[in-house]
């Protein structure tokens, strides 16, 4: 059921001007992540896992048990499924992250006339969440799906220099039924049991002022 990915990671090099101009170079240092808090049904505990890409351009979200389905032998509470992880990101002095992008894989077994939608938003802790962005797929389809939600240079949220503030994610995954037969099941995950499906968020990083 559960097919592939593995975090395609940015390779270029922009060297990040003093002053606090933003870029891609990350910091020397490697930064580390750690799950702090973990709710919702598409993630019960132990199921949701964070990595740093070697390279500290991007970091990974993986789970194991994000599964959303409607049909034939599902519950109701089985059509939604939502993950909100909250995670301390470890940086070295003097540097501060935002997200450039984010990338979001899974695979669909849509009958036709059932609809899947994935959705998700970002946020540092005190600060104003980012819109919800949506992506809709529409039965009949059986296959990985990815979206990919980009932001503006200028639009970027920064993490407040010299400020821990914890990071965010919401996740959500639907299934509608809509007009397909109500004697078959379909179903959207965000699932990697192989290891190979994950969500990937794109660090844009930038220099303290006094750096």
């Amino acid at each position: 059921m559960i097919s592939t990915l593995s975090a395609a990671l940015l390779a270029s090099t922009i060297i990040i001007p003093p002053g606090g101009a933003p870029g891609t170079t990350p910091p020397p240092d490697h930064i580390t992540i750690e799950i702090v808090t973990v709710n919702g049904s598409g993630c019960p505990l132990g199921t949701s896992a964070v990595a740093v890409s070697p390279d500290n351009k991007a970091f990974t979200v993986t789970y194991s048990d994000f599964l959303a389905q409607a049909g034939a032998g599902t519950k109701p509470t089985d059509m939604r499924k939502n993950c909100q992880l909250n995670l301390k990101v470890n940086v070295p002095q003097g540097f501060t992250y935002g997200i450039a992008s984010a990338d979001y894989r899974g695979f669909a077994s849509l009958m036709k006339g059932a609809k899947g939608t994935e959705k998700a938003n970002y946020y540092f802790q005190g600060m104003s969440p980012t819109a919800y962005t949506s992506h809709v797929y529409n039965g009949p389809l059986a296959d990985d799906w990815q979206a990919t939600d980009t932001t503006e240079v200028a639009a970027i949220v920064y993490s407040p220099c010299g400020e821990r503030r914890n990071f965010n994610i919401n996740t959500e995954l639907r299934v509608d039924v809509g007009t397909s037969d109500p004697k078959k099941t379909s179903f959207m995950t965000m699932d990697s049991t192989d290891g190979n499906i994950a969500t990937t968020y794109h660090f844009a990083w930038k220099t303290c002022p006094g750096v």
